[in-house]
């Protein structure tokens, strides 16, 4: 029986071989062949052996030196074996040889004059099982499990040993002891028996609470600020939830450029441990724009201009500005609006905003000149949902079907979002829900109701490597209380364009009113896509978009609709997202021909 200690530490000679290698005197080997033979081993483990080899990476390099070809020979020994304690073998025999030499026995300062050929034979020798697998102490009550890997019988890796020291850790670290360590790793391998028995000590210290905090890094915003947004716990239990909050919630501002919490070294005599944060602001001022091209609604632009850290207290006013219908039949959209937040004005969690907008709207079936003011609160739950609340007056001017009306409404809103996709920018796995409660209270005249809608996404993928994606979004909404007559258009529901039904025309289909149309009460739009990657950059997309409008609140068979379905093309830009054209054809109801789309990011 053979007994390893730390079984690491006989590989650190190797290392000492590696680093005297750079003393050699460069000399040319030409292209020399390069094969690896490990006939005991599996496609995998031979393939994960050969991808990690650097004499294989110098090759493909074009690296031909004698000096490049030894030291990534000496390297490989390393490399082999902890490839293969990885995979569960513990007793390898690895052989590196250079013409014939075995590459660990050519001194380093006498090097041959070329290298022909490299040779490297891997003996994995059996899998070892663990015989023991123990992890202690561990404290009683505890959120994190022991790695199902790490258990007697399971096959025995230095990864599953990792992951269960990792584990180990951070359970008392749940638990307040910010300051546990890994004590002695006691690991016996029984080469007979092909058996590892591991025992993992673990030294957890004393339980902690929060001290002080300490803010350090160039920032004009105010102490008092960065204190109320981190919303530090002081005197609470550790846990490093906590600590990974105070960076989130700063980070979350927009207001800085880097954000770093760090705990002290040591803990204080009291039994506090106190955390250093370092901020660094952005620049104050962003200029930002985009555009849309629609063959149906023309060119679409927008920009916006914000300010952060308006009074020093991480304030962000942001100015946003669209125009849209430039080239189009129609007349030009227009929308402009001020919003103002602040962080933690409630909580470190709650943020409150103020905002001022005015819009111009010149659609298929209507005009309206509207204006809002509001007041809201918007409430961070957790990393994937949030809420908001908000209360404000809107008046709109508008002309439809039924004639020039003016509205006034007490408006409030009711915001939840949900956030469980990969990516947001062009997502594969997950799936996104945006749900909105909009009453108003009619004034002078004007009626009172509610306007509910959703906005559904799913993504799936049918393939490795994300190469085959295929994704679905549902929208819904529906109006109670006033009927068509008696509410503004502006909040009545209408189908067609990018954003519901590719290949119609934008909110071209509503309900036909006295030799008119007028927007829905009820609304449903259906949208799939089958996204496949040609290449890393470019990728083509198959959808199929439909919808239906009702004069009721529900959607039901006798409903108006029309559908559209078409192609699509995405290049995906770093640090932006995809680049994206689409070109659609009505299938049904009010298309008027084939429409193209260019925009930046995926249609949902």
């Amino acid at each position: 029986m053979y007994f390893i200690r730390r079984p690491f530490r006989f590989l650190r000679g190797l290392v000492f071989s590696i680093s005297a290698v750079g003393t050699f005197a460069g000399h040319h080997a030409d292209a020399a062949e390069v094969t690896l033979s490990a006939p005991e081993a599996d496609a995998e483990l031979s393939e994960t052996l050969t991808l990690s080899s650097s004499v294989f990476e110098a090759q493909a390099r074009g690296l031909d030196t004698v000096q490049e070809l030894l030291a990534a020979s000496l390297s490989d020994y390393r490399t082999m074996v902890q490839v293969l304690y990885d995979a569960g073998h513990f007793s390898p025999v690895v052989n590196i040889r250079i013409d014939g030499r075995e590459a660990a026995l050519i001194q380093p300062l006498k090097p041959p004059s070329r290298i022909d050929k490299i040779e490297i034979s891997v003996k994995p020798g059996p899998k070892f099982t663990f015989g023991r697998a123990v992890l202690a102490p561990l404290p009683e009550s505890s959120d994190i499990e022991v790695p199902e890997t790490y258990a007697a019988g399971q096959t025995a890796t230095s990864g599953a040993i990792r992951d269960a020291a990792r584990a180990g850790r951070q359970a008392w670290r749940n638990a307040g002891h910010a300051k546990v360590r890994i004590g002695e790793r006691d690991i016996t391998a029984d080469h007979l028996r092909a058996r590892l028995d591991s025992e993992i000590r673990l030294a957890p210290g004393p339980k902690l609470r929060f001290g002080k905090m300490f803010i350090e890094g160039e920032t004009d915003v105010s102490e008092k600020a960065i204190r109320a947004i981190a919303g530090f716990p002081e005197g609470e239990d550790f846990h490093p939830d906590s600590v990974t909050r105070i960076g989130t919630r700063l980070r979350r501002t927009g207001t800085f450029s880097s954000v770093t919490v760090r705990e002290a070294q040591q803990a204080n005599p009291d039994g506090t441990l106190n955390l250093i944060t370092g901020v660094e602001d952005l620049p104050k001022r962003r200029l930002t724009f985009g555009a849309e091209l629609s063959s149906a609604d023309g060119l679409e632009l927008t920009g916006s201009w914000m300010h952060r850290n308006l009074f020093g207290n991480a304030e962000k006013l942001r100015f946003e500005a669209r125009l849209s219908g430039i080239g189009a039949n129609s007349d030009l959209d227009g929308r402009i609006a001020l919003r103002l937040d602040r962080p933690a004005t409630l909580g470190p969690d709650d943020n409150t905003f103020y905002l001022l907008e005015l819009e111009r709207l010149d659609e298929e079936h209507y005009t309206a000149t509207r204006g809002l003011g509001s007041i809201g609160v918007r409430r961070v739950f957790s990393d994937r949902l949030i809420g908001e609340a908000g209360f404000g007056f809107e008046v709109i001017d508008a002309t439809d079907v039924f004639g020039e009306r003016r509205f006034k409404y007490m408006v409030g809103q009711v915001r939840a979002e949900y956030e469980r996709r990969n990516n947001r920018v062009s997502a594969t796995d997950g799936y996104y829900i945006d749900a909105r409660l909009r009453p108003f209270v009619g004034l002078n005249g004007s009626k009172s109701g509610a306007k509910l809608s959703a906005d559904l996404r799913g993504y799936q993928k049918l393939a490795a490597d994300d190469k085959l994606v295929v994704a679905a979004r549902i929208q819904l909404g529906s109006l109670i209380g006033p009927s068509i007559r008696e509410t503004s258009p502006t909040l009545l529901f209408f189908s067609g364009g990018a954003g519901s039904v590719r290949g119609q025309e934008y909110q071209s289909l509503g309900v036909p009113v006295g030799g008119g149309t007028a927007g829905g009460r009820g609304y449903l739009a259906l949208s799939g896509e089958l996204r496949g990657k040609v290449t890393e950059k470019i990728s083509l997309v198959g959808f199929y978009d439909i919808g239906f409008i009702d004069a009721d609140a529900f959607i039901s068979s006798k409903s108006e609709q029309h559908s559209g379905a078409g192609l699509g093309l995405r290049y995906d830009i770093a640090g932006i997202g995809p680049i994206r054209l689409d070109l659609a054809h009505p299938i049904g109801g009010t298309g008027d021909g084939l429409q193209f789309y260019i925009g930046i990011g995926q249609a949902f």
